[in-house]
């Protein structure tokens, strides 16, 4: 009950903030969160631009390079040096685990009544694109300390997308990459804060300026991606991203009003499960399943959906963004 009472109050101190909704408070905080939106789009732009006159671009290069050395920098700089007390962290780790499963217990659920294929379009169906847009975009909307929630997530969420998450796919037995660059650099920094281990600064600030890199690329690489990816698979492409918003969306709020976290990681927790179907799925269905044109189509149409209902989504989690 006290539980419900927090959670409830929270409740209403957000909607103390709002203003009264009339069509041109509507209209004008859809497009004020949109031009917040638009470094973000903008990076993605250039992407699809670059996909669409096919001028030259190595995405096997870029792939490496965020995969390899920047994203895992990012992740060892933030997490190591976050403002976040392990508390938090360990709270942002029970949350993700616990609303991952939720999704894809419920994801494999509606896919079985639907009767699509199961193992070929749960992990479509389950993981968020946490990276390439989820960073970006809870940086925007929480600032610094909720993008260190926000690194934690996808810290999370990586690791089990890259393990457990290739155990549901048919044909990728011996495919589970538990040595990923990401999942390294996550349980080091880990180790050198409960160690409370001092590390020169060149060190930090090498990570730190190899990190800065993630972001832009990632963007980058997200619109390169769905410029190239095709949209013959979109009918029941849209269903599986019907899916991916509504129960990612469901499962990251039922977790946090659960364990009665803060409005911060609620916040940044809830935005990370909304986020749209991660192209790195389309690329194990591709590699994986017969089923790649169906996780295209998801991606593609999860994505643009989302974009599309995000001023809403920021303005019910971060009031302040809008």
């Amino acid at each position: 009950m006290l539980a419900f009472a927090r959670t409830s109050q929270r409740r209403s101190l957000r909607r103390s903030r709002l203003p009264a909704f009339t069509m041109p408070s509507i209209i004008a905080f859809y497009f004020s969160t949109l031009a917040l939106l638009a470094p973000l789009i903008s990076c993605a732009g250039v992407g699809l631009y670059w996909g669409r006159r096919q001028l030259p671009f190595s995405p096997n290069f870029l792939a490496l390079l965020v995969t390899s050395v920047s994203t895992p920098s990012l992740v060892f700089s933030t997490l190591y040096s976050t403002s976040l007390d392990n508390r938090s962290l360990l709270d942002i780790a029970v949350a993700v685990a616990l609303a991952l499963l939720m999704a894809m217990l419920l994801s494999a659920l509606v896919l079985k009544l639907l009767g699509l294929p199961l193992r070929a379009l749960l992990q479509t169906a389950t993981f968020p694109n946490a990276g390439n847009l989820g960073l970006p975009l809870s940086l925007l909307a929480f600032g610094e300390a909720g993008f260190s929630a926000a690194i934690a997530f996808f810290a999370i969420s990586s690791f089990a997308q890259n393990t457990v998450g290739m155990l549901t796919l048919p044909n990728a037995r011996g495919a589970a990459n538990w040595r990923s660059p990401i999942v390294i650099a996550s349980f080091s920094a880990i180790i050198f804060r409960l160690l409370d281990l001092s590390l020169p600064e060149w060190l930090l600030d090498s990570t730190r300026l190899l990190g800065s890199l993630s972001v832009p690329l990632m963007l980058i690489s997200l619109g390169y991606a769905l410029s190239s990816i095709p949209a013959s698979g979109l009918r029941t492409g849209s269903v599986l991203a019907a899916i991916r918003l509504s129960l990612g969306l469901a499962s990251g709020w039922f977790v946090t009003w659960m364990l009665d976290l803060s409005p911060l990681l609620s916040g940044v927790i809830i935005l990370q499960m909304s986020m749209p179907c991660a192209v790195l799925s389309y690329m194990y269905a591709s590699r994986y399943t017969d089923k790649a044109e169906v996780s295209a189509g998801a991606v593609l149409a999860s994505t643009v959906a989302f974009l599309l209902l995000s001023p809403f989504l920021l303005r019910w989690l971060a009031p302040g963004t809008a």
